[in-house]
């Protein structure tokens, strides 16, 4: 009885969050639409956003809370057919947690994802894709990110 209550909780708990992050960003930086021209993080929120999403328990965090999705949308009967905002939201939430100071924005129409901003290597963009690719219902990933430049 206890868990069927607490299941209940937390679903409505992950309806609640995934309505409040329609504009999924990885940092307070990133860019507000995939349409804006990318820009060079400052080292002060590079550094909050790397050492928030390197520790452990940000990265556990952010696993459960892709499961706990896609558990939700198994429980509601049409695993293949997901909601444009919870793959945007659950591809912002792997980036974030692997790709520590990127400066990205993400978004998803008809499960096509767009990844726009900045990273800080070559490494960093070419697992962009692959990624993306692992979220459930994600059919395709176009990539508008780039390298870069270091500040002098």
């Amino acid at each position: 009885m206890n868990r069927k209550i607490l299941a209940s909780f937390l679903m409505s708990l992950l309806v609640v969050t995934v309505g409040a992050c329609s504009d999924a960003k990885t940092t307070a930086d990133a860019p507000n639409t995939t349409d804006q021209k990318a820009q060079t993080p400052s080292a002060q929120s590079t550094e909050m956003a790397k050492d928030d999403a390197q520790s452990t328990t940000r990265a556990k965090q952010l696993d459960a809370d892709i499961r706990a999705k896609e558990q939700r949308n198994n429980a509601m009967g049409n695993p293949s057919n997901r909601n444009d905002s919870d793959i945007a939201s659950e591809v912002r939430s792997k980036l974030e947690a692997n790709i520590p100071n990127g400066n990205l924005t993400v978004s998803s129409k008809d499960a096509v994802v767009t990844v726009s901003g900045t990273v800080s290597n070559l490494e960093q963009l070419t697992k962009i894709e692959k990624l993306a690719m692992e979220i459930k219902g994600v059919k395709s990933v176009s990539i508008n990110a780039i390298v870069a430049a270091k500040p002098n």
